[in-house]
């Protein structure tokens, strides 16, 4: 049923690419982890986690990921980026939900994703 395979993207990513991800694991969604000092995104995992720990493996900073989930289908809306996950929870940081409250570090993530996801 599930066909996760983490891919890591520092170039671009189709959308096609994505809904394919999405209707073979979630249905409707991709997880993701965004590197916003690299520019860099992990996708397709079963959980953030996992792909916080490969980034951190390929020396991303735990300070700089930041876990969302995509929604391929929705692709070019504002609901394309869902801002939700446990790895987003740092009090250190001053994140105390599994969102991301910096509107700021939002703005960069989008960007990111929008550099990186393409028709």
């Amino acid at each position: 049923m599930y066909n996760f395979g983490m891919k890591y993207i520092d170039k671009h990513i189709k959308i096609s690419d994505l809904t394919k991800m999405a209707e073979e694991n979630f249905g409707n969604l991709v997880k993701a982890v965004v590197d916003i000092d690299k520019r860099i995104m992990i996708v397709n995992a079963q959980l953030h986690s996992d792909e916080e720990s490969e980034l951190i493996k390929k020396g991303s900073q735990q300070q700089n990921l930041w876990g969302i989930n995509l929604y391929p289908k929705l692709y070019g809306t504002d609901d394309f980026v869902e801002f939700d996950s446990m790895i987003n929870l740092r009090p250190s940081l001053d994140n105390n939900t599994r969102g991301v409250e910096d509107k700021s570090i939002q703005d960069q993530i989008i960007k990111i994703v929008n550099d990186l996801v393409s028709k």
